[in-house]
């Protein structure tokens, strides 16, 4: 499912692109020259090559953030293996990235590895024919699984993660919580069973935060939703990609929209007028108790709030069954490696690296984590922020899987209008539904897929 990616800008979150996101291979992973690819043991041994000089070049997107992640971690790389260099090679963001990184693919120009985003993306540079199978490199035994689903393509894996996740549930002001006697919730009945609770206070405090001002965010309900529907129909993914499986007949999909329905009544009273910005506000000054929101809200009370940010926790959306309380996970971007590069031992040996618990480290020192790393072993920062650490839980237990979009290209373009609809009133959740399996089915025929 694609949807729209953030990005923070001085005091402001700001959130553009596509949200929340995301050839023939030879049978031994050799290079185009037919030489036959180096082994697991020594494509990450360490090796310095004899003493030979080697020049990688790496493409990396123009965005600040991910320059001066590449950067970290090439300087790290660089002191480790100091006969290698990694030379960047800037792409700009957006379509016009996605765009190049393509034709670079098909005429043959690509950088020897390139960061591009995991998840749906992947499959349209058609990776068995482009990119070296990195199923069987040491650092994938470290690698969460769910990390592996989203840089998988028939049944290989390509990717190392380039940064930490980050997730979609609830973030919630730990004062009120305290004040009205409240626990974290594990299933929706007790999610709601809180938010009756703080209405019925009559404190003037909002059960719920609603920012639908700003469109997007009147999705996060029912993205963030998706570790349930997976946890109770586990081919959801795959069957709604190939037009097998709805929203209105699929009972754990259809829940999602009844959740959103539930609310209705309990956001705050200018929800339609309210942004980002001000629902942030209204979190960390304790007038609102919930808000539904991505985790790469908490750089930005960081910056503005810093005073604040103990105050705030955060919980997974809730499904219908305590035993099965699990997180939905926005995974990273990743580092790929290209087919035909001649440095196939060096590129190897870089992403290797970059999976590895040093490459995390390296990450942490100029980005700081929004959710835990998918490679384990990596510990955050201490300075790390309590809301973030409250979904480490998720990832010790193996209870997380990646966003819908990481899994399908599917995702209607109408869907934060339908969200607003179902999370106002003004259509019951089954209408919803149903007027979202119409919209996916426009999109979907426009992308060619099988089965529509």
């Amino acid at each position: 499912m694609k949807a729209k990616k953030a990005a923070f800008v001085a005091s402001s979150l700001l959130i553009a692109g596509g949200l929340l996101t995301a050839c023939g291979s030879d049978n031994n992973g050799g290079n185009a020259s037919g030489t036959a690819a180096p082994t697991a043991e020594n494509s990450a041994s360490g090796s310095n090559n004899g003493g030979k000089k080697v020049k990688l070049t790496a493409m990396v997107g123009n965005a600040t953030d991910t320059q001066n992640i590449a950067k970290a971690l090439i300087a790290a790389f660089e002191k480790k293996y100091p006969n290698i260099t990694v030379e960047i090679e800037l792409s700009p963001g957006g379509t016009e990235g996605d765009n190049l990184a393509k034709t670079k693919l098909a005429t043959g120009d690509m950088s020897d590895v390139f960061f591009y985003n995991s998840g749906s993306l992947l499959q349209a540079l058609n990776p068995e024919q482009n990119l070296v199978d990195l199923t069987n490199e040491p650092f994938q035994a470290n690698i969460e699984d769910s990390f592996k689903q989203a840089v998988t393509y028939n049944g290989k894996v390509y990717g190392a993660p380039t940064q930490s996740t980050g997730t979609g549930g609830w973030f919630y002001n730990k004062k009120i919580y305290s004040d009205l006697g409240l626990s974290v919730p594990k299933t929706w009945e007790e999610l709601m069973a809180n938010v009756k609770k703080i209405s019925e206070a009559d404190s003037g405090i909002a059960p719920i935060i609603g920012t639908y001002k700003d469109t997007w965010t009147s999705q996060l309900i029912f993205l963030s939703d998706y570790y349930n529907v997976q946890a109770s129909a586990p081919n959801f993914a795959a069957d709604y990609t190939a037009n097998k499986a709805k929203y209105a007949t699929t009972p754990s999909a259809l829940r999602s929209f009844e959740k959103m329905q539930d609310i209705v009544g309990y956001l705050n009273k200018d929800y339609l007028a309210t942004n980002l910005d001000a629902g942030l506000k209204m979190l960390v000054e304790g007038k609102g108790a919930h808000y539904p929101m991505l985790s790469m809200i908490i750089p930005t009370i960081l910056q503005n709030t810093p005073d604040k940010i103990d105050d705030i926790g955060f919980f997974a959306q809730p499904g219908d069954n305590a035993d099965q309380n699990g997180l939905t996970v926005w995974m990273p971007g990743a580092v790929y490696v290209y087919k035909n590069t001649p440095h196939l031992e060096e590129a190897l040996q870089f992403v290797n690296f970059v999976g590895s618990v040093e490459g995390m480290e390296a990450i942490a020192t100029v980005s700081k984590p929004t959710g835990p790393y998918v490679v384990k072993g990596a510990e955050m920062p201490e300075d790390t922020p309590q809301a973030v650490k409250d979904m480490l839980p998720y990832f010790e237990n193996g209870k997380n899987a990646p966003a819908l979009e990481f899994l399908s290209p599917v995702k209607g373009p109408s869907l934060e209008n339908i969200t607003i609809q179902v999370g106002s009133g003004q259509i019951d959740a089954l209408k919803a539904a149903q007027d979202y399996d119409k919209d996916v089915e426009k999109q979907a025929k426009q992308l060619g897929l099988s089965g529509w």
